[in-house]
């Protein structure tokens, strides 16, 4: 098989504590390591700035799988023959006036296979899921400007609604936008 003819990712939920063994806990924070020095945007509060050990995110995970249920929030992983692809948190807005709205967070694909389709498809398996699983009404998420990352949602069918501007310092002279999307399902 070429870099060109990838298969597609197989698709998991997370919608326990319990579900999250050992063994993927261990993927998830390498992955997120791995992408958080890679330029990613998924630097969790608590963290330290790049580089990262997967130690430096394992708390910011506890935290995440802790809060897990299937109503109100679920990680969403993609395996590639078996090995960890991507992942991305989805949450149930917690207030009842946001109740029918859904927050991305977290959406990562492992640095070894960017460029394949990964984020796509985890993007495109979301909006299923928030849909008809979670019976959620739109979503939204903030992105970090000046990676690019608002074309990658744009053409996932997301709209820019706003942004923070300068909401994001990744270093003295170097502040970035919080790029604020919705998505309608």
């Amino acid at each position: 098989m070429t870099a060109s003819e990838v298969s597609a990712p197989a698709f998991a939920q997370l919608l326990r504590p319990a579900d999250v063994s050992g063994a993927v806990r261990r993927e998830i924070a390498a992955c997120w390591a791995s992408v958080a020095n890679g330029g990613g945007a998924v630097i969790p509060s608590g963290c330290p700035l790049p580089p990262l050990t997967p130690a430096d995110v394992e708390p910011a995970l506890d935290r995440i799988a802790d809060d897990l249920h299937p109503a109100r929030s679920r990680l969403l992983v993609a395996t590639l023959d078996g090995a960890l692809a991507g992942w991305l948190l989805l949450r149930r807005e917690a207030h009842p006036l946001e109740a029918h709205c859904g927050v991305v967070n977290h959406v990562q694909t492992h640095v070894r296979l960017r460029g394949r389709g990964v984020g796509a498809a985890l993007m495109h398996r979301v909006r299923v899921v928030a849909r008809e699983e979670m019976q959620l009404e739109r979503l939204k998420l903030s992105a970090r400007s000046g990676l690019g990352l608002e074309d990658f949602y744009r053409k996932a069918g997301w709209t820019e609604v706003g942004r923070w501007p300068g909401a994001l310092r990744l270093a003295p002279g170097d502040d970035r936008d919080d790029v604020l999307m919705s998505l309608a399902l």
